[in-house]
């Protein structure tokens, strides 16, 4: 492993290929000059921004650009190498096949430890070029620091993959065919979750660089924050993303029915989405009332703090998940020491600095900027909740021994209680203005729409016949909601009150943010509609069935009509063919199928789906209980009927709608403004 390198004899290797052959070397050198590269600018920005030498901090711009392409090189070296089944290489062996679809060949680029580490790395490249590249609006020596401090994170990746997890290792005599990609991974789903999810993560990274610059200077103003958020907006926008779409193929892709389980690697990507959307609202303080400074730059810190945490749970070995990589405790603790450095230093540097940030502007216990407190400690506190839950039972293991389980029960115990506070507050908060708000005022105009939400819920407890009580009241919450973000957007463009011509021009003039959080904010009540309609009122059935078994479900008259064997493009499979009909009339066909694949020695199950906005019908087969079961064709059939849950992926679509809308607004675009008169470069100070 590291940086060594198996060589192979090129007397033996056609001359015609012996340059193709030279493809991971080029990758591995060029992922060497962008480690050098990264080294560079980890030190002389920060030294000519301490200097005032502006030529020093302007190298940023070039080294970050050549980070970026060179780690780019290195990428499609080995993107390349999955593609040709280069087996010569040791990561395609381990994660390819020939027969595989090019698809996902190409999505066993990153399938693997190594591979998603270089897609890591090369996202991270990616936002310190972008930042070089589009902040010319920021202040030389703000950007230098930042720059400087993301080429930290740099170095100890690129350290980290180059002396313990090379992807560019070779082995020879190479062997005639690859072990295969984990079947559950060869997903279209799962081939895009992880390059959002990175981009999420990583785009943390930027923001993180932002408030240790920002520390390291000693000052935090208005301006630093209108730069942080677009930042911040687009790694959670992605982030919102990743965990949507890998929510969705978990639902179809695993037979088990469920979009979230809380394992503990769902949750190390919905804790850095917890801080990140609080630092979003934090931010907004900062920029608009020049309040929450430090508390902005903490949150920015922890935000990347838990997308480090996640990075060390899924590949120290601390668990086995089917999205953990497997690899030796020694990868880990060379991460763990990375975590201490990252979380430790900038840490100890913000109880250092932080101090010495001016608190901003004053308000009152009711207005804007304490609603926003609230919702940040609402998030805040949710995420340690969640990080307890997680970490507990590793600990427990980690110095017992023993083996602890902390599942759904306890997670849905103390996390939802915590956000239907927020999921009220939400409603209100747009409506409260700053500095001082009328609280009684806004609850009037909020009057019809708690109405109307409390008669929903009694009218669906009617019609459903019992159910959790907490159900009933996250659907009168949401539907507040739902309502009052409507009403808060209506009543910006004063709909109903001025002509319609008029309306429609106050839409067009509306900022893109203004929309971008209505959405979001309906988003979100659409998604929990989703998530207590799926959890509160499933219906599920699990049975031996036969040839000619009939299962009812909901309504359903659901029967198994047998088992017919299938040739895939790398897998055999055992499809069955389901009969629905409702009432006594033809509904739909689904074909559910077990399926093995051959070279990975490993089995799938493919749910088939029938959906629709009330619901899906949901099949799923599992093996036969035994082997003369199956010889009497006898199967394991599971069937569910999940009302709503179709609602958290259009929610979860309008979240990431509202994300974008507010991240086109041209003041979030072009940051803040340059001063129109700049002193002479000579002249500039460090500070700036």
């Amino acid at each position: 492993m590291g940086l060594k390198t198996l060589r192979v004899n090129s007397a033996r290797i056609p001359k015609s290929n012996i340059e193709e052959d030279m493809i991971p070397e080029l990758g591995q050198f060029a992922l060497t000059l962008a480690f050098g590269f990264a080294l560079v600018q980890s030190v002389l920005p920060m030294l000519g921004a301490s200097r005032g030498n502006l030529l020093w901090m302007r190298s940023a711009r070039a080294t970050s650009l050549a980070q970026m392409a060179f780690t780019l090189v290195a990428f499609a070296a080995l993107m390349r190498s999955f593609v040709v089944s280069d087996f010569t290489v040791l990561n395609v062996v381990e994660n390819s096949h020939s027969l595989k679809p090019l698809l996902f060949k190409i999505a066993g680029t990153w399938g693997s430890h190594e591979g998603s580490l270089l897609l890591w790395v090369l996202i991270l490249t990616m936002f310190g070029a972008a930042v070089s590249f589009f902040g010319t609006n920021i202040s030389e020596g703000l950007r230098a620091r930042t720059l400087s401090v993301q080429a930290w994170i740099s170095v100890g990746f690129f350290s980290f993959m180059l002396f313990t997890s090379n992807p560019f290792e070779r082995v020879f005599p190479p062997p005639p065919d690859g072990q295969d990609l984990n079947p559950l991974l060869q997903d279209v789903g799962l081939a895009m979750h992880p390059p959002l999810l990175y981009i999420g993560y990583v785009g943390f990274s930027i923001v993180f660089s932002f408030a240790v610059a920002a520390l390291i200077e000693g000052r935090v103003d208005a301006a630093w924050a209108r730069w942080v958020r677009p930042w911040t907006l687009a790694a959670w926008i992605s982030l919102t993303g990743g965990i949507a779409l890998g929510s969705w193929w978990a639902y179809y892709e695993l037979g088990w029915g469920g979009w979230w389980f809380w394992d503990p690697v769902e949750n190390v990507s919905f804790m850095p989405w917890l801080l990140g959307t609080a630092l979003l609202h934090s931010a907004i303080v900062t920029e608009k009332r020049d309040a929450f400074k430090s508390w902005t730059i903490l949150l920015a810190i922890l935000t990347f703090s838990m997308s480090l945490l996640g990075t060390f749970i899924v590949r120290s070995g601390l668990l086995t998940s089917v999205h953990a990589f497997a690899v030796d405790p020694e990868r880990g603790l060379y991460i763990l020491w990375l975590l201490g450095l990252s979380i430790g230093g900038s840490l100890l540097l913000f109880a250092w600095r932080a101090p010495a940030l001016e608190s901003g502007g004053l308000f009152r216990p009711i207005s804007r900027e304490a609603g926003l407190l609230v919702n940040n400690l609402l998030l805040a506190s949710a995420t340690g909740t969640v990080l307890f839950g997680t970490l507990y039972p590793l600990f427990v293991e980690a110095l017992s021994g023993e083996r602890l389980s902390v599942g759904p029960p306890f997670f849905n115990s103390t996390f939802i209680p915590m956000m239907l506070p927020l999921v009220f507050a939400m409603a209100i908060g747009p409506f409260l203005s700053w500095k001082r708000a009328d609280l009684a005022g806004v609850l009037q105009r909020l009057k019809f729409a708690a109405v109307l939400s409390g008669l929903t819920a009694l009218v669906v407890w009617y019609l459903t016949e019992g159910g959790p009580v907490l159900a009933y009241l996250s659907l009168a919450l949401t539907l507040w909601l739902f309502l009052a973000s409507v009403m808060e957007w209506t009543g910006r463009i004063r709909f109903g009150e001025v002509p319609i011509k008029e309306a429609l021009r106050r839409v067009k003039n509306l900022p893109r943010a203004a929309h971008g959080m209505t959405m979001a904010h309906l988003g979100l009540s659409v998604a929990i509609v989703g998530f207590v309609g799926s959890t509160a009122w499933k219906s599920e059935e699990i049975a031996f069935v036969t040839s000619g078994t009939e299962i009812s479900i909901a309504g359903f008259d659901v029967v198994f009509e047998g088992v017919e064997r299938i040739t895939g493009p790398n897998y055999v499979a055992n499809r069955g063919t389901l009969i629905v009909e409702r009432n006594g009339d033809y509904v739909t066909t689904l074909y559910p199928e077990r399926r093995q694949y051959p070279v990975a020695q490993y089995s799938t199950t493919e749910s088939s789906i029938r959906s629709t906005l009330a619901g899906d019908l949901y099949a799923s087969l599992a093996e036969p209980a035994s082997a003369e079961a199956e010889e009497q064709g006898a199967w394991t059939l599971r069937i569910l009927y999940e009302p709503l849950v179709n609602f958290i992926w259009i929610g979860s679509a309008m979240l990431v709608l509202g994300g974008g809308l507010s991240l086109s607004d041209r003041r979030l675009r072009i940051g803040a403004p340059r001063r129109s008169a700049r002193r002479p470069a000579a002249a500039e100070t460090p500070a700036e």
